[in-house]
C-alpha cells in the first residue's frame, strides 16, 4: 500500500483529498523527516488501519528506525496528553496547579530531534483537538525556528491524513464505489 493507494480508493466526492495528499506528499516546505514523520504521526492519530498502513508503507524507507519510532511514540503520548490536557482546559478548578503524575519520559528523549518531535506532537493534538498542547507544541517549534509556513504544512498534513481516513470509514460503511 501506498499515498498513490490512498488516492485510488477515495470516491470521486472526494477529489480535493486527493488532490492535498498528493501535494502535500510532495511538499518542500518541511524537512523530509519532518514531512514523513508528521504524516506517520498523523495516520496513527486518525485511526484508520488502511491509512496507518498505506502512509507506514510510504515513508518507513525515508525514516530511521528511531524516528519512525519517535513518530510512533508521538501519535502515543499524545493520545494521553490530550485526553489529560483537554480536561484540564475545559474544567475550572485546582487541575491546572496539580502535577499530572503521569509518565511522558519519551517527551524528553524522543530519539530524534526534540524539534520534529515537538512538531509530530503538534500535528497529532491537532487532530485529537487539545487547544493547550497545540498551543503549547506550537510556541517551542516556533521558538526553535520553524516559520509560520513549516507548522502550517505539518497541521495541513494532519487535516488531510484525518479527513482521508474519515472519508474511507464512510465509504466503506456506505458501500462507496472505489473503496474496498
Amino acid at each position: 500500500m501506498s499515498i498513490e493507494s490512498l488516492k485510488d480508493r477515495l470516491p470521486d466526492y472526494a477529489k480535493d483529498l486527493k488532490l492535498n495528499l498528493g501535494s502535500l506528499a510532495n511538499d518542500v516546505t518541511l524537512s523530509s523527516q519532518q514531512l514523513a514523520g508528521t504524516f506517520v504521526a498523523s495516520a496513527l492519530a486518525a485511526r484508520n488501519d488502511d491509512v496507518t498502513r498505506a502512509i507506514v508503507a510510504e515513508y518507513q524507507s525515508v525514516l530511521s528506525p528511531e524516528a519512525l519510532d519517535a513518530a510512533k511514540a508521538a501519535a502515543a503520548i499524545m493520545g494521553m496528553n490530550n485526553i489529560y490536557y483537554r480536561f484540564v482546559h475545559m474544567v475550572e478548578g485546582d487541575y491546572a496547579k496539580m502535577p499530572a503524575r503521569l509518565r511522558m519520559n519519551v517527551i524528553g528523549r524522543p530519539g530524534v530531534e526534540k524539534l520534529d518531535f515537538e512538531l509530530w506532537s503538534l500535528a497529532v493534538s491537532a487532530i485529537n483537538g487539545c487547544g493547550m498542547c497545540v498551543e503549547s507544541h506550537e510556541r517551542v517549534v516556533r521558538e526553535g525556528g520553524l516559520s509560520a509556513e513549516q507548522v502550517q504544512t505539518a497541521v495541513r498534513i494532519a487535516a488531510t491524513v484525518h479527513a482521508v481516513a474519515v472519508t474511507l470509514e464512510g465509504a466503506r460503511t456506505l458501500g462507496d464505489a472505489g473503496t474496498n
